[in-house]
């Protein structure tokens, strides 16, 4: 399926959705955070699954989107041994979506069109309280979940050796919804003396390698990247790291997060878990990827950290927030 037809799907099922809010509203006790048409009566931050049988979802083919940082189709080679697992393991066909956005893909899987997905950091927040994503994966090894770090990097003959070096410069942060290239330096920087709109420029890029790129070009003259993005393009031959000096550093964020849409049924929702937590990640994925395995979290624990920073910056996950950040793009 082609993204525009996709998206123009997701739309389509968005509004009938949204149509079902009143009803979803009286019968739900508490909401919390999430988007109308949802519950979370057990208080556990993600949509609750239905309790109304006609409501359970059993697709005879899954259609699985990875979070669109680079070029989808490095990732859609890089999860073909796992596509082929996931099929044989759930007994159906998975297809692999290469989504163009952040934004894209959570209407994708609020409208029902996407069931499996890997969102990054920030946009997690938005897929749980709008789309009814529930996160229950995140790759890592035998010492534990695998995290990256948010660098502030510039060129490395440029003159700038610090942060405050940057005040009044145009720096690159890639999408509004975006922990590392965003949300985090928002709530960082300005106690380092370096506060995003004020003391420099916001360029969004629109992801992370291309915030990357345009510093090695010259487009920009620095821009806060995830980490591990910039390792991948590393490994790749994109960049060298020597093209790079990083100015800064924060502490170990986690990266994306695997989740199913709300409504499958849960015998089948069981068995993705299990299908996942099951698969030893081989060589090349791990090496494109980091991780060997994958393993159980929950968003109430393992996501309050992006959480936390999200609200230091200001941001919330509504759709009004939502809408309001596509239309900065």
């Amino acid at each position: 399926m082609r993204p525009s037809t996709l998206l123009r799907s997701a739309f389509a099922g968005a509004a009938l959705l949204a149509a079902s809010g009143a009803f979803a509203q009286e019968a739900c006790a508490h909401r919390g955070d999430l988007d109308a048409q949802f519950c979370d009566a057990d208080r556990d931050l993600v949509a609750d699954t239905p309790t109304d049988p006609k409501r359970l979802r059993n697709p005879s083919t899954l259609v699985f989107a990875f979070t669109p940082v680079e070029d989808p189709a490095i990732y859609e080679k890089l999860f073909r041994p796992f596509m082929a697992h996931l099929g044989s393991c759930v007994d159906r066909k998975v297809v692999f979506f290469p989504v163009q956005s952040n934004a894209a893909q959570i209407e994708a899987m609020r409208s029902g069109r996407l069931h499996i997905a890997a969102f990054s950091p920030g946009p997690v927040n938005f897929a749980v309280n709008l789309s009814g994503a529930v996160p229950f994966a995140i790759r890592g090894n035998d010492q534990g979940s695998v995290g990256m770090n948010l660098q502030m990097i510039v060129r490395k003959e440029s003159g700038y050796q610090k942060l405050d070096d940057l005040k009044g410069k145009r720096i690159a942060h890639t999408s509004p919804s975006s922990n590392s290239g965003n949300l985090a330096p928002r709530a960082l920087f300005p106690e380092l003396g370096l506060t995003p709109d004020k003391d420099y420029k916001v360029v969004y890029s629109g992801k992370h390698d291309q915030s990357i790129l345009g510093v090695k070009t010259g487009d920009y003259d620095a821009a806060p990247v995830a980490s591990d993005v910039l390792q991948h393009m590393t490994d790749r031959g994109v960049v060298k790291a020597d093209d790079f000096r990083v100015l800064y550093t924060s502490g170990k964020f986690p990266t994306d997060a695997y989740a199913y849409a709300h409504n499958l049924e849960p015998a089948l929702q069981a068995k993705i878990k299990q299908c996942f937590y099951d698969y030893k990640i081989p060589a090349e994925m791990a090496k494109g990827l980091g991780g060997d395995r994958f393993l159980p979290i929950t968003y109430k624990k393992d996501w309050e950290l992006v959480r936390t920073v999200a609200a230091s910056a200001g941001e919330s996950f509504t759709r009004e927030a939502f809408d309001k950040a596509a239309a900065k793009k």
